[in-house]
């Protein structure tokens, strides 16, 4: 397989190390606007995997080195706005957004196959606007979602409950932001409901503001979103068909289907093979919805300051 990783900040470091160590990549590019940082972590990467069997080919590249990539994974970003006190992720969306339009259709067309992975914020409307900015079927083009959101919430709750993460299947759905939520009527372990209690709804607000502990602490978030990317390159590689909730074009789930939000998905070598419709309740029914007009209001907004997109 090979992988190419746009943005060589901390993020994209931090991915391109966690592949490396997985040993499933058979090439990785490092493509970022300022070359140093690139060469000096291929660099560093090479002396990394001199402790490997196996290592990975790791290289500085260009546009042009991208070329049949499989998997196109995004992390450049512009800086977050604000003395790091708030998450505001939507206040990076038109920045982004005219990022990823000059980044994106130049890398579409160097690999015509490729899967996009979109962990750049904010990620669902980029998701949507990378479908538009590449021409690729939806089902190539991935947003990170709320696969860390999840992973949070579960371990959380395993903590409450006494039963392993991996053993529950609990998710955060909607936007990965603000007006996310957790899907507790479909929550089980073992076949049996989890409970929608007081306490776990506290568990739910501590979730929310994990990122903004990390981000109050030490200024970026990166290994927890790094780990969450390379589970999801890694069910591309092997066709794991694994069920995640991720960032994708809404097909009419709940009357939607101009926008991305995060729903269980299957990830297979294709990309998103399957989209899953969870039966919510009234109320969760009422925060996707709420998700999706906050979602779309941000893509308008981003498309409203590119000429070219406007509508």
């Amino acid at each position: 397989m090979k992988v190419s990783i746009v943005g060589i900040g901390r993020v994209g470091s931090t991915l391109a190390y966690t592949l490396c160590l997985q040993r499933f990549v058979r090439k990785l590019v490092l493509v970022n606007r300022s070359r140093g940082p690139a060469l000096g972590d291929a660099l560093d990467l090479d002396h990394a995997q001199l402790f490997l069997p196996s290592p990975t080919e790791v290289i500085a590249g260009n546009v042009a080195d991208t070329h049949d990539s499989d998997v196109i994974a995004v992390c450049a970003s512009t800086p977050m706005p604000g003395k790091g006190e708030t998450i505001d992720r939507q206040a990076l969306g038109p920045g982004n957004a005219a990022l990823l339009r000059e980044l994106l259709p130049p890398l579409a067309e160097a690999s015509p196959h490729a899967i996009v992975l979109l962990l750049t914020n904010p990620v669902d409307v980029l998701t949507w606007l990378a479908i538009d900015y590449t021409g690729f079927p939806p089902s190539r083009i991935i947003g990170t979602g709320t696969l860390v959101d999840s992973a949070r919430f579960r371990w959380l709750l395993s903590q409450q409950l006494k039963i392993h993460p991996d053993d529950l299947r609990a998710y955060v759905l909607g936007e990965h932001g603000s007006s996310q939520f957790a899907a507790m009527s479909i929550a089980t372990a073992g076949g049996e409901p989890i409970d929608d209690t007081p306490e776990r709804r506290r568990l739910f607000e501590q979730t929310i503001q994990a990122g903004l502990e990390v981000f109050k602490l030490k200024g970026y978030t990166n290994y927890a979103i790094a780990m969450a990317a390379t589970q999801i390159i890694s069910a591309i590689a092997h066709d794991e068909k694994r069920t995640m909730p991720l960032s994708t074009a809404v097909d009419g789930y709940l009357g939607v289907d101009d926008v991305c939000l995060s729903l269980p998905v299957v990830v297979g070598k294709a990309g998103i093979e399957r989209i899953f419709h969870p039966k919510l309740n009234a109320d969760e029914q009422a925060a996707f919805l709420s998700s999706a007009a906050i979602v779309r209001e941000s893509i308008a907004r981003c498309k409203s300051i590119d000429p070219l997109r406007q509508e």
